[in-house]
Parts: structure tokens; sequence; C-alpha cells
């Protein structure tokens, strides 16, 4: 059993990109917990609309045993020094040993995407003897925006069988699902998942984009 860890920005990153992944490592057995960084209310809806509970929701449908919450103000991590953003990542380094960690690209066009990476990447950085995987992974309406480089996949793993509870998770956030075709609709997702696993064959993916890896 693997201590597989994923470090989000926002409410529903964590499904969008990486939900089938962590379905599969929960039925695998590996203990899965997330990190979601910001509240992701303050923003756009400048009160609390239920995406506390909604992260839970989606948490118990892919079998995420915990979920880190450091809130964040949404969309102003440029206003924390990196050292106060990497301190609860270590933290939670510290506590519960990963040995896999996905996160957002570094490539994003969101700005809190991009710190989050910045912060993971020292966090996790190959001093932790625990780490073994290093990954960063695609958020739909922000990984195909990134210039002048773009998120660049080398890894597909096949989500077919775990599509449908993926899409469970992210009804879960009702005031984030969007109308077709909005890429962040339901529909567009299932998509997406095709999109990519038809590149290598198969009916449904989630792609990965490796970081670091280590061998001991």
């Amino acid at each position: 059993m693997s201590n597989v860890l994923i470090v989000a920005a926002h409410p529903d990153d964590e499904v969008l990109g990486i939900g089938g992944i962590a379905i599969k490592h929960a039925r695998k057995g590996d203990h899965v917990r997330s990190v979601i960084m910001c509240e992701g209310e303050s923003l756009r809806y400048k009160q609390d609309v239920g995406l506390s509970a909604a992260t839970e929701a989606a948490a118990a449908v892919m079998g995420v045993e915990h979920v880190y919450t450091p809130r964040f103000p949404d969309q102003r991590l440029d206003t924390y020094t990196l050292t106060e953003i990497i301190k609860p990542l270590e933290k939670i380094s510290d506590e519960f040993h990963p040995n896999i960690v996905y996160c957002q690209s570094g490539l994003d066009a969101n700005r809190d995407h991009q710190i989050v990476f910045e912060a993971a990447n020292i966090a996790f950085r190959p001093i932790s003897p625990w780490l073994e995987l290093f990954a960063s992974f695609y958020s739909a309406s922000s990984s195909e925006w990134g210039v002048p480089d773009s998120f660049k996949p080398d890894t597909w793993v096949d989500i077919s069988d775990v599509l449908e509870q993926k899409i469970e998770a992210f009804s879960k956030y009702t005031t984030e699902v969007r109308e077709y075709p909005h890429p962040r609709s339901l529909e567009a997702l299932r998509f997406q998942s095709h999109f990519w696993g038809n590149q290598c064959c198969m009916d449904s993916a989630e792609v990965l984009m490796t970081i670091r890896k280590t061998v001991r």
C-alpha cells in the first residue's frame, strides 16, 4: 500500500484533474488524502455556498480518507510569501509521509495553481526519504491556456472503469458544475476523459506530467 496525496488549489480541482486516479488508488487499498489550499468562495461568491461540505462529499465518493484545508483566500495566494504556503504542506508531509504526490501544474494559466505547484515542488523535494513520485495533473479550463509553455503529459492512466464514479464525485460540487459545452460540465468532463483515453486506445483516461520519480 502507498500513501497518496493530492495537492489542489481550489475545491473541485482535485476531482477534475485526478479524481479517477484517486478512485483507482483507493480501490487498490492505498491511503489517499487531499489538501485543498484555498477556500474557493470569497472571490466569486462573497459568502459560504457549501464548498466545504461538497469537498467532503466528493472525497467520500472517491475514497479519500482525509481532506486538509488550510483555507487560504481564493485567488490571493500571491499576497503571501512562498514560505507561508509551503509551511502547511511540509507539516502534512511530516505527518502523512506521502509516497506519491499529485499536484496542479505549474504551467496552468491560473495563478493560484502556479503558486501551489511552486510551494509543493519545494515541500515535497527529494530530501523526503518516503517520496517516490511527484507529478502534476491537467486542470480543465486552465492547463490548456498556459503560455508560453503548456501541459505536456507523459503518462496516461486508464480510468474507464471509474469514470462514472468520478462524474458522481464532481456532481457533488453543485455550485461548480456548468452547462455544456463549458469544459467543467459533466458532459465535457466525459468527453475530455475519452479524448485523453483515445490517444492511447483506451476508452477514458487521465493524464500526468512527471516532475520527479525516485527509485531507491
